[in-house]
């Protein structure tokens, strides 16, 4: 299973890390020291993409907004119906901050 291969003592401490973060800020200044530009607006797509999957648009308005390509849709919606339903998780969550 892949969350076993994932659970090693480094990726453990990252996501202690991220936990630890308290602000919107902080997030902004942590991810810029950690990450690419490219590798944060990929995985902020991703999460655009699996919003309006499961919102029922179709690859081609997907495409069209978000610019990610056919395959990245595919694996976030591989994910979504296959995977450790991390993105219902926090959908769901961001959907509720977003009705408040």
């Amino acid at each position: 299973m892949t969350l076993e291969k994932l659970r090693t003592k480094d990726v453990q401490r990252l996501f202690q890390a991220i936990l630890a973060l308290r602000t919107e800020e902080e997030c902004f200044r942590f991810f810029d020291d950690i990450c690419t530009i490219g590798e944060i607006q990929s995985l902020a797509q991703r999460l655009e993409v699996a919003q309006m999957l499961r919102d029922g648009a179709t690859y081609h308005a997907i495409e069209d907004k978000t610019g990610a390509s056919t395959a990245t849709i595919s694996r976030v919606k591989r994910c979504l119906h296959y995977g450790s339903d991390g993105y219902r998780l926090i959908l769901d969550r961001l959907n509720a901050v977003d009705e408040q």
